[in-house]
């Protein structure tokens, strides 16, 4: 089970902030999404050195100016050099435009790309990496991380190239202009450094704990907001608010520290800057005395003062890209999770039987569907189902199922019954191979259900869950979700079929009314018949009702018995009852505990066996 934090946000791995374990190899990854834009990444990386040529440069024409044109006086002089240096800055502006809004469109198109990959890998990994994962630790992939990466991939990376030239250039500038002035500099950007060092780490150590205070907060919104039922049943408002307020205050607490030490440092580097420039006017100020050489010293002094903010700013995008980097490596840990295993080779195909009952493919619709093996074969798709001596666990060590056997033959009707947690809903999810067993095998027309692709497997079974799931659209789409190609006419048969025609009518737009928020403003029984008309649409030879009708009452069970017969006929079913009355027509009862089937056989016979299922269903008689 997944690890979370106080009031649900996850925790380690995957909430909250982390630093990133493999740098290097992160990168690399990037930069092979990046690797599609490389002419446009050559283009951004000239314009970055023109600009920081341009603005490095810029600031040494002042020598000239002042030495050759003001001091002389040369007026005419003055302003074609007035009209070099407004060139000079211009064309570095617009590069700085140019490297800016290419890597604006490099970044949301990579971001886009990745973002896709994400969400279609997520389509191949199995149940079991879902279950290990919570929902708002899934999706802080898609909003923390990739949002970091877009940020970093917007300004930082070219941020940290160009104040990196900037930097390089300047302190090259300086040297050029006067060795002896450079080593003050120096000596303050050391202090620098060392302020970086320090105040970076710690705001760094409270910034996390800022991102983990944050990650409890919104876990607990998202619990209370989904729990808002429960709440108010019981009375529960003050202690929701009692809770939030203790997680907003460490939210708060953690928060200040962090602002506290990153704001210090854009005040600890302007002083310090300050001070080397106080230092630096007042010892060029001598220099230049004796040399004569104003213009330089004018020169120098503008390096000194923007020598510091390329290191500030530096600290501040190595934090990001940091941050992003953190982002990248978990998405990417979702990108490279094991996908759901698929060795089956054998695929469902449309198939027609001649009066000699020899099949044949065919490639259009008939509702006759057939196995077609490596080798050419055709086997009938007839829905007989088998267990032989099954073994299962969720986890290594902790047994669910144990030495589980039985049988379905076509049109068969199957049913489970047992306690919680007897293992009834985990028999259904094996024959969808939802998970692999450990021991034993399961066939399906004779055939090994590994040797079948999971497509086609999934596809010739129809699932009705106890845990409806209605998606943003129409009623109509939310039923042909069950087989996207079904026509109007399909749709509407298939909702007589469940019952559910009659309440859709009556719908503000029937079946083009849209539903949205998982169908909130339909009933939990009205939400199920939905549900067990998608199953209808889809049409597949066996169906599996997994407590199908435990959230529709008895009145509304009792109208649509008759459709749900229909449904069920000629159809192999494994149903797992709710309610034992629903099941008293099946062919075969199994009746499970502690993942062993106890007792078998059909209704009257459990009966006079007076075991457990005669508890069970005496108990509810009694009840009623």
């Amino acid at each position: 089970m997944a690890k979370h934090g106080p009031g649900g946000g996850p925790a380690g791995p995957g909430g909250g902030f982390r630093k990133p374990r493999n740098i290097r190899g992160t990168l690399g990854k990037l930069m092979g999404y990046l690797g599609r834009y490389k002419l446009l990444l050559a283009l951004v990386a000239v314009l970055l050195v023109v600009s920081s040529a341009c603005t490095v440069g810029g600031s040494y024409l002042i020598r000239p100016l002042i030495n050759d044109y003001i001091l002389p006086g040369d007026f005419p002089g003055l302003a074609r050099m007035l009209a070099v240096m407004a060139l000079v800055y211009i064309v570095g502006a617009a590069c700085s435009f140019g490297y800016s809004r290419i890597m604006v469109h490099i970044s949301q198109t990579t971001v886009a790309k990745i973002r896709a990959d994400l969400f279609s890998r997520m389509q191949d990994l199995p149940l079991k990496f879902f279950d290990s994962h919570t929902h708002g630790e899934l999706m802080s992939h898609y909003t923390n991380d990739i949002e970091t990466v877009s940020e970093a991939l917007n300004n930082s990376f070219g941020s940290l190239v160009s104040c990196t030239l900037n930097f390089t250039g300047t302190i090259a500038m300086m040297l050029v202009l006067s060795p002896a002035l450079t080593l003050i500099t120096f000596a303050t950007l050391a202090v620098m450094l060392a302020v970086v060092k320090t105040v970076g780490s710690r705001s760094r150590r409270y910034f996390a704990q800022q991102q983990k205070a944050l990650g409890a907060v919104n876990g607990y919104i998202e619990e209370m907001i989904e729990g808002q039922k429960v709440i108010k049943v019981f009375n529960h408002e003050q202690e929701a608010q009692a809770g939030f307020r203790q997680r907003n205050e460490a939210y708060r607490a953690a928060a200040v520290r962090a602002q506290v030490f990153a704001g210090m440092m854009m005040p600890a580097m302007g002083n310090l800057n300050y001070i080397n420039y106080a230092v630096t006017c007042c010892v060029g100020g001598l220099l230049a005395i004796r040399s004569g050489d104003l213009g330089g010293l004018a020169a120098f002094l503008q390096y000194s003062r923007q020598v510091g903010q390329p290191i500030t700013q530096i600290s501040q995008q190595v934090n990001t890209i940091l941050s992003a980097v953190a982002g990248a490596e978990r998405i990417f840990e979702i990108m490279e999770a094991p996908p759901e295993a698929d060795e089956g080779k054998i695929r469902l195909v449309r198939a027609a039987e001649d009066a000699q009952g020899n099949l044949s493919r065919v490639h259009y619709d008939n509702n006759t569907w057939a196995w077609l093996k490596p080798d050419g074969t055709l086997v009938p798709l007839r829905g007989d189902v088998r267990f032989d001596h099954v073994t299962f666990g969720y986890e290594e060590g902790r047994t669910i199922l144990r030495d589980v056997s039985l049988f379905a033959k076509p049109g068969q009707k199957i049913a489970f019954v047992g306690s919680t947690g007897a293992g009834k809903t985990t028999i259904t999810s094996l024959i969808n191979r939802f998970y692999e067993i450990q021991e034993g095998t399961i066939t399906y027309d004779g055939l090994d259900i590994r040797d079948i692709a999971k497509e086609s497997l999934r596809r010739s079974l129809g699932v009705v869950l106890q845990d409806t799931r209605l998606f943003t659209g129409t009623v109509a789409d939310n039923i042909r979700y069950g087989r996207l190609d079904a026509t109007d006419e399909e749709v509407e048969a298939a909702a007589r079929l469940a019952g559910a025609d009659v309440f859709i009518r009556h719908l503000p737009q029937g079946y083009r009314t849209v539903l949205s928020g998982d169908g909130g403003s339909l009933s939990q029984g009205e939400r199920q018949l939905l549900n067990i008309a998608r199953a209808a649409c889809a049409n597949p030879p066996v169906l599996i009702l997994d407590e199908a009708t435990s959230s529709i009452d008895t009145r509304t069970e009792k109208l649509i018995e008759k459709g749900m017969d229909r449904l069920m006929a000629g159809r192999t079913v494994f149903a797992i009852a709710h309610r034992l009355s629903t099941v008293r027509n099946a062919k075969a009862i199994m009746v499970l505990e502690q993942g062993e089937i106890i007792e078998r056989g059909d209704h009257d016979d459990l009966l006079e066996q007076k075991g457990r299922y005669y508890q069970l269903y005496t108990g509810l008689a009694e009840l009623a």
